[in-house]
């Protein structure tokens, strides 16, 4: 019934209110005289009626759609000049003003653009051709206008074979602040550009990255749209889906596409911010079509319809959700605002505007508000019938100052002024009643220059003709049912910020946040994104940061990845963690353990030390080699014991160089020595001429040794000099770094070790062709045992030194060391400590001379000899068993040696009794 209430007055306006062009004249909407006349360009009406006959005639044709917001433009356009007028500001000098409806249209707009053009005083609007327009005088100095970036780029084009300057109150075109395509225009709002990266800092603060827009498909909406189309991909912002819309209502098309746009917006449920820029005549169709369908969403307005009362008042327009706009900075506007208090007593007679709103809100006058701007928007038909004239007039003076919108009311009056200053530059030294004193291109130069005073600060145009400003971010709330459209913050277009009025405001900002509109969920600190198969990098999906790696913010494109040597991370990490470094402590149990394996080694050296000085002129002792070669072995047994220190703890330079070069040499050392008592062994118990020659030439007890440890003490001093072992840190385990030796040379190591396993072999071979001694003295059997234990040992150790890494490598080699040290020890002392503490009666010259009588006995019966080797040495023999018993003393290294001769024996007899015993004392003299 709404409906049909305001749409029955429709039909009945008169012709008057189309306002035909019958003329040139009846082609100018608003016009006053003056010394300096300005142009304007607004458009009034949303739309021109298309011509219905057929063939189409090149005939202006008539508009429809009055629109109040832009006629309040042309008032505050009026308003200014006026109140310039009345001021000093020009001293005498007045203003003039030709203002003409655009209908939104560009080809209404070239035809008002070439009456400008037109030369002065001319009776019949003739633009003259010329190659220089310098001396030519327009019927116009200056333009304001356009409404619409579309319709200013072309009239600036025009405009600017003349260079007559163009000031533009609305048209934000990023494109129109290219100089050298449109050198004549201006604006005092900010392009495109500051609002376009605006609103992506909007949504990217927000939190938003999955967002849809609409556009008109026009000049401004193309523009537009490619300039935020560059922002949002700067701000990480991805757009979901484009929807451009006809730029003009009578489209055949502009329905269905308003409805594919409505059923895109439904379709797409992750996209809950839609980007809209659209002339407000469009914005009108799509929201009541979106509230048909209950769409809930946050809309973000441009400065076109962002203070659009004509929107806000849209019955169930809270439906929608939340609606976010930038507008242009206003200043004070209370002059203007009692301008239209008074509005309805001024003349029509040079107004058509004033005259159509004046009748059309008479006609309206009985309808509630939203009906009433409803009524006064579709009004201006072909088809309005007759005698308005004698309708009572009816003023709405509030309806007027409801539907301001101050943006564009301070825009449109800074442009007045621009131009008046400009007017006012030209005009210190020149006569400016004179039309032909001041030129549109000499004005055009002064107002690159010029400077206005807004709110007590000076404001001017820039390189690119704009005045950089900045915006008002604006929140529609519903009040009392009512929508109200208030200021939520400010956007500083220089610094690119939001500033607060206070902690309200700045609270209504953050709560948008609570919407979500992204293409995938927020990656959480530990997580990463991975790019899916979708073309837009904002559909990812989220996936865990590897291993030393992390990620400590959200929605990270990559994780960083840890210092893998000092630092490690576990999957899903959100920082890095420093590595434990590790070493073999003195406080872990298995290097306790060991360290008291080594302990219990250094006590039972010094048990065996006591034993053996106790019971020094024993024959074990003795037979041992006498207490110096016993000192000396278990000396290196000792040093070998207390390498293992070295082993542990956190390793030095000192540690390393130390541990294997201490080892090696006692080692060698240890060996030599045990090799000379088993060369000894051998000679005394000998019966091979060949082999006691051979043992005789070999044996030097002191050179011997001597030069096999000095081999060791080369190879480990090449070592130490050419390739040291030295302090490094392994990295090799994830979560730790172990301190450790490097050798420096595995070839140099492995050097070390093969020589003290060739003296260990050389000893073994000795020792095992002197297995089969008498049975209470076998010390060559327990020797041999001590080299197999030895070879066992570190044959085992060489593939499990080669596979184990780690803080207990150090250890496998302790446990080496410390078993062929055991092992050789063992051997070799613990049955001589057998025998002197629990066998004292073998331990006496009688048993071991018995022993020895009885194994010569044996020995000599089982030993054939040629009769010619016999006969060659029987003197000889004679003297010996003579002489047996009488030792000869070497001084030179304190050990005793003895003489041991060949014995005679007759072919298949065995030799008597009394020559075995006197056989049997040299033996053990011998030994």
């Amino acid at each position: 019934m709404g409906f049909i209430g305001f749409l029955i007055p429709c039909l009945v306006i008169s012709t008057d209110v189309v306002f035909s062009c019958q003329n040139t004249d009846d082609f100018v909407d608003a016009s006053s005289p003056g010394d300096i006349v300005i142009g304007g360009l607004f458009a009034v009406h949303s739309k021109m009626l298309r011509p219905e006959e057929y063939p189409i005639k090149p005939v202006i044709q008539n508009c429809a759609g009055f629109e109040i917001q832009i006629f309040l433009q042309t008032l505050a356009m009026i308003h200014a000049i006026e109140t310039i007028n009345n001021s000093t500001l020009l001293s005498g000098v007045t203003l003039g003003y030709e203002i003409y409806d655009t209908c939104a249209d560009v080809t209404k707009a070239m035809a008002s653009a070439l009456r400008f053009l037109a030369k002065f005083n001319s009776s019949e609007d003739v633009v003259e051709f010329r190659c220089n327009y310098s001396d030519y005088i327009p019927r116009i100095k200056a333009v304001i206008g356009a409404s619409y970036s579309e319709v200013s780029m072309a009239v600036s084009r025009l405009l600017a074979l003349q260079l007559i300057p163009q000031v533009s109150p609305a048209s934000s075109a990023e494109i129109l602040s290219d100089k050298i395509r449109f050198p004549s225009f201006f604006r005092t709002i900010p392009s495109d550009f500051h609002q376009t990266r605006a609103m992506a800092h909007l949504i990217c603060e927000s939190g938003w990255n999955w967002i849809g827009v609409i556009a008109t498909d026009d000049d401004n909406g193309r523009f537009a749209l490619e300039s935020f189309g560059v922002q949002a991909m700067a701000n990480n912002v991805c757009i979901a889906f484009k929807e451009m819309l006809p730029a003009y209502l009578s489209d055949n098309t502009f329905h269905t596409k308003v409805d594919h746009a409505i059923e895109k917006i439904v379709k797409e449920t992750r996209v809950n911010v839609i980007v809209v820029f659209m002339r407000q005549i469009h914005v009108l169709k799509l929201f009541k079509k979106a509230i048909e369908r209950n769409v809930n969403k946050i809309w973000i307005a441009s400065d076109n319809w962002s203070a659009a009362v004509k929107i806000s008042t849209i019955p169930n327009i809270g439906q929608l959700g939340t609606i976010v706009g930038f507008g242009f900075k206003s200043g004070d506007i209370s002059t203007f605002q009692d301008f239209l208090r008074n509005l309805h007593e001024k003349p029509t007679d040079n107004n058509k505007f004033l005259r159509e709103y004046t009748v059309l809100s008479s006609v309206c006058a009985h309808l509630e508000y939203h009906d009433f701007q409803m009524c006064i928007s579709n009004q201006a038909q072909d088809d309005l019938l007759q005698n308005t004239d004698n309708k009572p007039r009816v003023w709405r003076d509030d309806f007027l100052n409801a539907n301001i919108e101050p943006g564009f009311i301070h825009s449109t009056t800074l442009a007045v002024y621009a131009i008046a200053q400009a007017i006012k530059g030209q005009c210190k030294d020149r006569n400016c009643k004179d039309p032909s004193a001041v030129a549109p291109w000499e004005l055009l130069e002064e107002l690159k220059n010029v400077t206005v005073i807004d709110d007590n600060k000076e404001i001017k145009f820039d390189s690119n003709g704009d005045m950089s400003s900045s915006y008002d971010v604006l929140l529609w709330k519903e009040i009392d049912g009512h929508m109200e459209i208030t200021t939520m913050a400010e956007y500083d277009a220089e610094k690119g910020n939001f500033v607060f009025e206070d902690e309200e405001k700045k609270k209504e900002f953050l709560d948008l946040k609570k919407v979500q509109s992204t293409c995938s969920q927020h990656c959480r600190p530990g997580q990463m994104k991975k790019v899916t198969e979708s073309p837009h990098t904002c559909c990812y999906e989220c996936v865990y940061c590897p291993e030393n790696h992390y990620s400590n913010e959200t929605d990270m494109d990559y994780c960083y990845r840890c210092n893998n040597k000092t630092y490690w991370a576990p999957v899903n990490s959100t920082t890095c963690y420093r590595k434990t470094i590790h070493f073999l402590a003195w406080t872990d149990w298995f290097a306790v353990f060991l360290l008291i394996l080594s302990a219990f080694g250094v006590v039972l050296v010094l048990s065996i030390s006591v034993i053996f000085t106790k019971n020094l002129n024993t024959p074990v002792v003795k037979a041992s080699g006498g207490l110096t070669v016993c000192y000396i072995i278990l000396f290196s047994h000792f040093l070998i014991f207390l390498s293992t220190i070295f082993f542990i703890d956190e390793p030095t330079e000192l540690k390393c160089k130390t541990r294997q070069a201490l080892f090696g040499i006692s080692f060698a050392l240890c060996i030599s020595c045990i090799l000379i008592k088993s060369l000894k062994i051998l000679l005394a118990f000998s019966f091979d001429p060949k082999l006691q020659n051979f043992l005789k030439c070999v044996y030097k007890p002191v050179p011997t040794v001597v030069t096999c440890t000095g081999i060791q003490v080369v190879i480990c001093t090449f070592w130490l000099i050419f390739r040291t072992p030295h302090v490094e840190q392994n990295f090799s385990i994830p979560k730790s770094i172990i301190v450790e030796c490097n050798e420096g040379s595995m070839v140099a190591f492995g050097v070390m070790l093969s020589y003290i396993a060739a003296l260990a072999f050389i000893c073994f071979i000795f020792a095992f062709k002197g297995r089969k001694l008498p049975e209470n003295y076998n010390e060559a059997k327990f020797i041999t045992f001590g080299m197999l234990i030895y070879f066992i040992a570190w044959i085992v150790f060489i593939p499990v030194y080669a596979t184990t890494f780690g803080k207990y490598l150090p250890a496998v080699e302790i446990i080496v060391v410390l078993i062929s040290n055991y092992g050789i020890l063992c051997c070799t002392f613990l049955p001589k400590c057998y025998v002197i503490i629990y066998k004292q009666e073998t331990n006496t010259k009688s048993a071991f001379l018995k022993m020895v009588y009885t194994y010569s006995t044996k020995s000599a019966g089982s030993v054939a000899v040629s009769q010619v080797s016999l006969d060659s040495k029987s003197s000889s023999s004679r003297a010996a068993v003579s002489d047996s018993g009488k030792p000869e003393k070497n001084s030179g290294n304190g050990n005793c040696h003895f003489q041991v001769s060949g014995q005679r024996f007759i072919k298949g007899k065995v030799l008597p009794k009394n020559t075995a015993k006197t056989v049997a004392r040299k033996r053990l003299s011998s030994i």
